[in-house]
């Protein structure tokens, strides 16, 4: 299968945008109900569930460092889940201007390499190719951090909807 690895640049960088998005609306409400903003960052839809930090930080994370890898650069470090909102929103910024200074030409030909990704403290290290890579576990995992971190938000009353998970840069 050929994929343009260089499209998924745009789609993480949309991702990224929503982040902000609902990050900026989540501390609008929490301010109109008399909430310190920074308390958003520990909601959680579930006692057992990873809180909005954690989601935030795998969806910068994650943005940069599997485009990092498909184009076969230094993968950045990780930002850690302990940042306040304006670090977060930093975060963005950055991760969002390092994937505009991206190529097409970096990724070109790379469709069908094989690479292997040490996951969950190593316990699985499966080998794929960069484009499946890409589309079956990179995009998908930043759908689902995204998506939870929009039911998080959700559940903590603030008033979003669809188009505020997905309209951001359209």
């Amino acid at each position: 299968m050929t994929v343009n690895l260089f499209t998924f640049v745009d789609l993480y960088d949309r991702l990224l945008a929503s982040a902000d998005h609902l990050l900026i609306k989540g501390a609008d409400h929490a301010r109109e109900k008399g909430i310190d903003p920074e308390s958003i960052l520990t909601w959680r839809l579930i006692d057992d569930m990873e809180p909005l930090c954690f989601q935030i930080m795998v969806v910068c994370n994650f943005a940069k460092q599997w485009p990092a890898r498909a184009a076969d650069l230094p993968v950045p470090a990780d930002i850690g889940r302990d940042l306040n909102l304006a670090g977060f929103k930093t975060e963005i910024a950055t991760a969002r201007a390092w994937l505009k200074a991206l190529t097409p030409e970096q990724f070109a030909g790379r469709e069908d390499v094989e690479i292997t990704v040490s996951l969950g403290n190593g316990t699985l290290e499966p080998t794929l190719s960069v484009a499946r890579w890409l589309t079956v576990f990179a995009t998908t995992n930043l759908y689902f951090h995204l998506s939870t971190a929009y039911g998080i938000l959700r559940a903590g009353g603030v008033q979003i909807g669809k188009p505020d998970l997905f309209s951001t840069g359209l």
